[in-house]
């Protein structure tokens, strides 16, 4: 076992996974541990790892974090293991994890075997974005763009939320052309490409959604503006966001997006601009559940 750690997040991230280890260590087991330094770094050691034949490799961090592990063993054997040390773990939160990090060292040493089917997307300069939960498009990007990293340190997800209230009456809406399994385009001011049910934490988002199966949902915002954006907001929490006016969900298994300018995140982290096209990873990931 490899646990590939993201430490940015400081001393509280560092000593989770100090629990965890001593965890592990009480249930017999001795992993490696990698440190990330920068972007990419995680991807990298998840491709060494599995290419040197370890058959798990443990994503200890955010769900930026597990989807640069999760890009690593694309195509592997190796399975992804999850020691949810971010701050959403929107990942950990849909398959049913305990967060805390006994918990989480449990099921590093006595799970199940499952499923994650990732998707892919694929940018008009040649980058390609290998991600386990979600991309969205618009507003919610523009967030996550804008997103001063020490203000998430220090409140945690509540960060978002103050940035969203920030940027909600600044970002302009530009209009979003979102094209499903080639059929006619629809317009949309904002929209997110998502494999699991679940949004910024455990809010409901897209009920259909499956993780393990092939295909998206795909949510799509109307109505742009400042009303629109803090409506949402405030309807996440609840549970509502898919009842609302203006909201339509519609399951694809290929997305094409286009638009001037507008911003893209994938799994939480800033990934460029429109345009992107998206579809499923060539293969679904092994992944440790409870």
């Amino acid at each position: 076992m490899l646990i590939v750690f993201n430490p940015t997040a400081g001393a509280g991230r560092r000593r989770r996974l100090s629990r965890a280890l001593d965890a592990l260590l009480r249930l017999g087991l001795r992993p490696e541990v990698a440190e990330t330094a920068g972007p990419g770094d995680a991807r990298r050691i998840a491709a060494a790892a599995a290419a040197r034949g370890i058959m798990l490799v443990v994503a200890a961090g955010g769900d930026g974090t597990i989807a640069e592990v999760a890009a690593g063993l694309s195509g592997s054997p190796a399975a992804l293991g999850l020691l949810p040390l971010g701050t959403a773990n929107v990942l950990a939160w849909e398959l049913g994890l305990n967060r805390t990090p006994e918990a989480a060292a449990q099921v590093l040493a006595q799970g199940k075997s499952g499923l994650v089917w990732p998707g892919h997307a694929r940018f008009a300069d040649g980058r390609e974005i290998l991600f386990v939960q979600m991309l969205g498009a618009g507003f919610d990007a523009a967030v996550v763009a804008a997103l001063d990293l020490r203000l998430k340190r220090q409140f945690g997800r509540a960060a978002y939320v103050l940035q969203a209230l920030r940027e909600a009456p600044r970002y302009g809406y530009p209009p979003i052309t979102a094209s499903l399994d080639g059929g006619v385009a629809e317009v949309a001011a904002s929209v997110i490409v998502t494999k699991g049910r679940l949004y910024a934490g455990r809010h409901l988002l897209a009920p259909a959604a499956r993780p393990a199966a092939p295909g998206f949902q795909v949510v799509l915002f109307r109505q742009g503006g400042a009303a629109a954006a803090l409506l949402a907001g405030a309807a996440l929490p609840l549970g509502l966001v898919p009842r609302l006016p203006g909201v339509v969900i519609r399951p694809a298994r290929q997305v094409v997006l286009t638009g001037a300018a507008v911003p893209v995140q994938a799994d939480g982290d800033p990934a460029g601009l429109l345009p992107v096209s998206v579809e499923d990873g060539a293969t679904p990931l092994r992944i440790l559940l409870p």
